[in-house]
């Protein structure tokens, strides 16, 4: 329909050679003319995704949905499942203006399989029983023995979850779960009782060169809303957010970094979200919050991406070359330095510290001479301190005209140490939360 609108008594039929196209190039077009979803229908709750970027079809079995609501008021819906025929398959035919490859298809995206037992040992005992089942039928794939042991088992007090993209890392998993033994993809708990989930969004520092690339080519919903970061960032910044991901250079610079770290954030939120794992809460460390409050749905992603991006450029203009910050192993009670500022509470016994180049020098020779830790953070701008005073304006004017909006997430600030609604989150509270 967004191709061509209605085709009256014909309708549904475009959609579903459009939909064996997909299936037979092995890609999902993005939707036309989409904006924003209708206020009125809970994507969320739902679990609906609009398509806004071309993006490639996960392997393993390709299912879709074709309704067909016609004039004269009949209704159909087809569910279309895409078939491989026995001998080797002939070549797809390179689709108008999409990215095709003559390479096999990557592998499959990885399925959590369940196993709960009343015990550790019925645990192990029942991984076995699993594993022999699978082995015993070479047609089970993972998404099948994922989808059956959540839907028609009970989840038990002891519980693993086996991470497998194909039979041979399903069965390798089991049989590691069996034998009692440590795998990187076996995690192993108990079930306690029930509480929210808590989703936690870090500041700069936890980037590395290459990051996210892997994931931007193996994951759809990833994909799709690295791509839309990206075509935000086109109209905004004169930088390239793929290309910069993978440039060690460019990450080291402050107005780069941040609004890539950003885009990396809110698009695991949607991977997340996308397997049913949706937050109670979030929080965020300094930038962080930022991308809590948008993935909270709070704010939208494009304000959040231009406040990050102003924001990181006015430090980059105001702040870079004046200052440091380091880290410091003691309590913030005990905190005794000349001339530094403490920034950031990490913990009862983690404090990062700010000021011009020379106090902090000084702040960590003083620290190392009595035995406690110090490490300074790589960075040439003293963040949450009081040389941001010196930028106060800049960041003022970003954070005017932010639209919030109310959600049933809680937003629990690191700035004021409470919750906060999507109405305190203003120009005023976005120059806290760095200052």
């Amino acid at each position: 329909k967004s191709n061509i609108g209605h085709l009256d008594a014909a309708a549904g039929v475009v959609g579903l050679i459009k939909v064996a196209l997909s299936m037979r190039h092995g890609t999902l077009p993005a939707s036309l003319n989409f904006a924003q979803p209708h206020p009125a229908i809970p994507m969320d709750a739902w679990k609906l995704r609009v398509n806004t970027a071309t993006a490639p079809w996960p392997d393993g079995e390709r299912i879709a949905g074709v309704s067909s609501f016609g004039i004269g008021g009949t209704n159909c819906h087809l569910v279309v499942a895409d078939h491989t025929a026995s001998g080797t398959p002939d070549p797809a035919l390179p689709a108008p203006g999409v990215p095709t490859s003559a390479e096999p298809r990557s592998s499959a995206s990885p399925v959590p399989v369940l196993v709960s037992a009343a015990s550790p040992a019925a645990l192990r005992a029942q991984a076995e029983r699993l594993r022999l089942r699978v082995e015993s039928d070479p047609d089970l794939r993972p998404l099948d023995v994922g989808w059956s042991t959540v839907t028609t088992r009970s989840a038990l007090k002891h519980r693993a979850v086996v991470v497998a993209a194909d039979r041979a890392e399903l069965l390798d998993g089991l049989a590691a779960l069996a034998a009692g033994e440590v795998t990187a993809n076996v995690v192993t708990g108990a079930d306690t009782a029930p509480s929210g989930v808590v989703w936690v969004f870090p500041g700069q520092g936890s980037q590395w060169p290459g990051m996210a690339l892997g994931l931007w080519e193996s994951s759809p919903v990833f994909a799709a809303r690295m791509a839309e970061c990206e075509r935000l960032l086109g109209d905004m910044a004169d930088w390239s957010l793929r290309e910069v991901l993978g440039d060690e250079a460019s990450l080291e610079r402050v107005d780069v970094v941040q609004p890539a770290l950003f885009a990396v954030l809110v698009s695991l939120a949607e991977v997340w979200r996308s397997v049913g794992l949706v937050p109670d809460a979030v929080i965020g460390h300094s930038q962080g919050e930022i991308a809590a409050a948008c993935a909270a749905g709070m704010i939208s992603l494009e304000d959040g991406l231009r406040l990050v991006l102003r924001r990181s450029e006015a430090i980059a203009t105001g702040l870079s070359g004046r200052g440091g910050m380091a880290l410091l192993s003691m309590p913030a009670a005990e905190m005794d330095l000349d001339r530094v500022s403490v920034s950031v509470v990490n913990g009862p016994n983690a404090v990062a510290v700010s000021g011009d180049v020379e106090a902090v020098r000084a702040a960590m020779a003083d620290c190392e001479a009595r035995g406690i830790r110090a490490r300074r953070i790589p960075i040439d701008y003293a963040s949450h301190s009081p040389q941001v005073e010196a930028i106060r304006e800049e960041v003022l004017a970003v954070g005017q005209g932010i639209a919030t909006t109310d959600t049933d997430v809680a937003f629990y600030s690191t700035v004021t140490c409470g919750r906060v609604g999507a109405a305190d989150l203003d120009a005023e509270y976005w120059y806290g939360n760095l200052r």
